[in-house]
């Protein structure tokens, strides 16, 4: 079997590649931006560490663990995370957010040199004229504390991060100005946020375009650009591929989606993505315990129609689509059977197609789902479930299939 033959790809009609189809390093911020939504629970540092290392075996290259200047609870939990990474022998740098201020930079400085872990710290900054306006800044200010914060830390030896909020409702003279200056002071990498998720996909690729071309190139300096997106409009995932096909570096996301409002880029989707594309090595056997993690301990719902970790992700109870997995398992090809009605297949992130019993169900569901609990076909069985399932308004659980089949071998017995 000639497997390329067999799924014709528009998505690479145009190129030889997918357009985003390129390698980025990931910064996971679930335990940062990802605990700034109102709804979740922030867990217990044991959850967090398993959470660190779950990362790193993942493949993902950095995580934000924390917002030092937010309090007491947030300074313990850093030191012991810098201590877990470094222990360990984690293959994850870690960063911490901070305002454009000294004193919320202090701290970070402070655990930087309690742990010896170079933390890089993300220095925010709003720059959009909205927000500038609401809060009666003008750029002077603004240029000014950027730059005591930003020359502070370098001082210290750590590496700067500069984060622009709401970048992609910045002007062109704004971004120059703020972005310009912090490389001047040092900073070697810098961000675009979508904070409110305004963004479209051209959107994102003129912006970071922009600032490559007119920014970043013209500095002559080795600096890195970063994008943080937010999903306000449901264009969280496709926005962040637009970004890394208009040439960003490093990405930024969270498990599931979690953070400020209605969430960023989904971590564990933008992973996927990148693996079928070709550009991600890591193993994604541990997507579905870094999800439910998440789930479990932050209190948010995993929801069964979830993209590829929700229960629902590789299960049909249709009779069309069913009928279509085992005539492919029938072929004796695990690869043609995970992929004939799957844009993902399973096996990618451990987990197997599932063929269950319902109201849309043909016969070759119910055939399928007793030989794979290991009952013998039997047609007057087979008739009694089909017959059940058709009078349900739902799809049958286990424990209901498996009643029936008790109930037909009592009745046959009797």
């Amino acid at each position: 079997m000639n497997e390329s033959r067999l799924i014709h790809d528009w998505n690479v009609a145009e190129f030889d590649t997918l357009a985003w189809g390129r390698h980025v390093e990931l910064d996971d911020e679930t335990l940062r931006d990802g605990l700034q939504s109102p709804s979740v629970t922030d867990p217990p540092i044991g959850a967090k560490i398993r959470l660190v290392h779950i990362m790193s075996e993942l493949g993902i290259h950095a995580a934000d663990i924390g917002l030092p200047a937010a309090g007491p609870r947030a300074v313990r939990d850093v030191i012991r995370l810098c201590e877990e990474v470094r222990d360990s022998g984690l293959a994850l740098s870690v960063n911490c957010a901070a305002r454009t201020v000294v004193a919320d930079i202090e701290p970070i400085v402070g655990i930087a040199q309690r742990t010896g872990v170079p933390i890089e710290v993300a220095a925010f900054i709003g720059s959009s004229p909205i927000r500038r306006y609401a809060e009666d800044w003008t750029l002077e200010r603004m240029l000014r504390t950027a730059e005591a914060a930003v020359s502070f830390a370098v001082r210290e030896d750590l590496p700067v991060m500069f984060v622009t909020e709401d970048t992609t409702r910045a002007d062109p003279d704004t971004l120059e100005a703020l972005y310009g200056n912090a490389i001047r002071w040092g900073a070697r990498r810098i961000c675009l946020s979508d904070t409110v998720g305004h963004a479209t996909p051209s959107g994102v690729r003129s912006l970071v375009r922009f600032v490559k071309r007119a920014i970043i190139d013209p500095s002559g300096a080795n600096v890195k650009l970063d994008w943080h997106g937010h999903r306000d409009r449901g264009l969280g995932l496709a926005n962040a591929l637009a970004a890394i096909e208009a040439g960003a570096d490093r990405i930024h996301g969270t498990a599931l989606g979690i953070g400020e409002r209605v969430g960023n880029v989904e971590m564990d989707l933008l992973l996927v993505n990148l693996a079928l594309a070709g550009v991600h090595d890591g193993d994604l056997h541990l997507l579905s315990d870094y999800c439910e993690l998440v789930a479990r301990e932050c209190r948010v719902p995993l929801t069964a129609n979830y993209p590829v970790l929700g229960a629902d992700a590789f299960r049909t109870a249709t009779g069309v689509h069913a009928a279509a997995v085992i005539k492919a398992q029938a072929k004796g090809a695990d690869w043609l059977a995970d992929r004939v009605y799957s844009g993902v297949p399973a096996s990618m992130v451990g987990r197997r197609q599932a063929i269950d019993v319902g109201p849309m169900s043909g016969i070759s569901n119910v055939n399928h789902w007793l030989a794979a609990q290991g009952y013998e076909a039997d047609r007057r069985l087979c008739r009694r479930i089909f017959d059940v399932a058709k009078r349900r308004d739902r799809t049958l659980t286990d424990a209901e299939m498996h009643r029936i089949v008790d109930d037909f071998v009592a009745g046959s017995v009797a």
